[in-house]
């Protein structure tokens, strides 16, 4: 009797990739994408006990329900599910989203053949990452110190810790963005790899860190 296919999930708010990538992956053996979804929460909203994907590839920059929010839903809910993350993320936010039990990453544009060598590694060994993200990781190791610092456990790169200082003020996150001369996209960037390393879900949660860290200084 023929062994059913392994199901994965994908998901991602750019349809073109999303569905090009589903077509790739439904073209290797012993392989099919049961669920599709635009963001984690019509991933949620379609996920039931017939369609529960052995493998999830996830992007992490989405509206509604973001990459961050829905790896935290996954690890309460469904831990079974193997998360891999599509991402072009840096160094540090891979470490922390590892910790938070992200199985493997694949960068966006990799080969059909790095998806399939991610999926199978997956399943055979429970991990996958690219000579890419491999070596961004160990480059991240041997740097430490110069251009990061460590708040207690926290490693914390010096955008982050900019960020911090602006986030504890009445400035909103456009006003934020224009101080630090950076776009808005890349603001909401800053904070949701906050949310996830300093395991926090608000705006205040980031600025009682700042100040308990000391990266804040009250002034009375």
């Amino acid at each position: 009797m023929p062994q059913a296919p392994i199901k994965i999930g994908l998901v991602d708010d750019h349809i073109l990739t999303r569905d090009a990538v589903a077509g790739i992956i439904r073209s290797f053996a012993d392989f099919d994408v049961t669920l599709l979804a635009e963001n984690g929460k019509e991933f949620i909203d379609k996920l039931n006990h017939a369609n529960i994907p052995e493998i999830l590839l996830l992007d992490l920059n989405m509206p509604e329900m973001n990459g961050h929010e829905t790896i935290h839903w996954l690890l309460k809910n469904h831990p079974e599910i193997k998360i891999l993350v599509l991402t072009m993320y840096d160094a540090e936010s891979l470490i922390h989203l590892i910790k938070a039990g992200v199985r493997g990453f694949l960068k966006k544009g990799a080969t059909a053949a790095e998806l399939k060598q991610a999926l199978q590694s997956i399943l055979t060994t429970g991990t996958y990452c690219s000579l890419t993200v491999t070596s961004r990781l160990f480059g991240l190791m041997k740097d430490l110190g110069t251009k990061n610092s460590y708040w207690g456990t926290i490693i914390l790169n010096e955008c982050e810790i900019a960020f911090l200082k602006q986030v504890a003020t009445e400035l909103t996150y456009k006003e934020i963005a224009q101080k630090m001369k950076v776009s808005p996209r890349t603001v909401d960037n800053y904070r949701d790899a906050l949310f996830l390393k300093l395991n926090v879900k608000s705006r205040v949660g980031l600025a009682v860190y700042a100040i308990k860290s000391g990266i804040v200084t009250l002034n009375f």
